[in-house]
């Protein structure tokens, strides 16, 4: 790859985590409809990597390309959070053995990483701050599960269920949640492959718990 190739994929990586970001947090508003130009001014970035990132979250379900009419971001049902959670289980279990099983030293520091974030986040309340630990570490633990094709199905409910976290349980479930995910860490850090996938099993209980109770509102 040249170098313009090479800057043209970190652009476009760019782009698609500052749109997803922007999703998650309710920036750009569930149902909304906006237009590819209103993105690529807002972002200060070109028409192709923009595009790009648009494709990527159009297939991940986040953004609804209407041909003529522009951008639709995905609405937030209640109802839906459960049914994201029922398909991303046993896919979190798999990676949370696999991840027990083949941590390396450098998935190691990247969940050393998270782990601190993650309570200096509920030290500070900072919610945002949370949930760039969260993503960090899932991209830990898709680097330490070494099974590329569960973390390609895993990356996308992952990121529709911190949406649906941001929306629903921000304002009361920082430190609870920060709690399930430093004992999963713990347990991949310990090689303890059936600790690792109890632990990802409580946490996954627990947010079927908190989409219950969104969905009773």
């Amino acid at each position: 790859m040249n170098y313009n190739g090479i800057a043209q994929e970190a652009a476009a990586s760019r782009a698609y985590h500052a749109l997803e970001r922007m999703i998650v947090t309710l920036d750009l508003l569930p149902g909304s409809v906006v237009t590819e130009g209103a993105l690529i001014e807002r972002l200060g970035l070109g028409r192709t990597p923009v595009r790009e990132a648009i494709q990527r979250l159009a297939w991940e379900g986040l953004i609804e390309v209407r041909p003529r009419a522009g951008l639709a971001i995905a609405p937030l049902h209640p109802a839906d959070w459960s049914r994201v959670i029922e398909a991303r289980r046993s896919l979190e279990l798999l990676l949370a053995r696999s991840a027990a099983r083949f941590v390396t030293r450098n998935a190691a520091d990247l969940f050393h990483a998270s782990a601190l974030a993650m309570r200096q986040a509920v030290i500070a309340s900072d919610v945002l701050a949370f949930l760039q630990a969260d993503k960090s570490l899932d991209e830990a633990l898709a680097v330490a599960a070494d099974n590329p094709f569960a973390a390609r199905v895993a990356a996308p409910l992952q990121t529709h269920s911190r949406r649906f976290w941001y929306r629903y349980n921000a304002e009361t479930g920082l430190a609870e949640s920060a709690e399930h995910h430093v004992a999963l860490i713990r347990a991949i850090l310990d090689g303890d492959e059936e600790g690792a996938a109890a632990e990802a099993d409580r946490l996954m209980l627990l947010l079927r718990a908190h989409a219950e109770a969104a969905a009773r509102r």
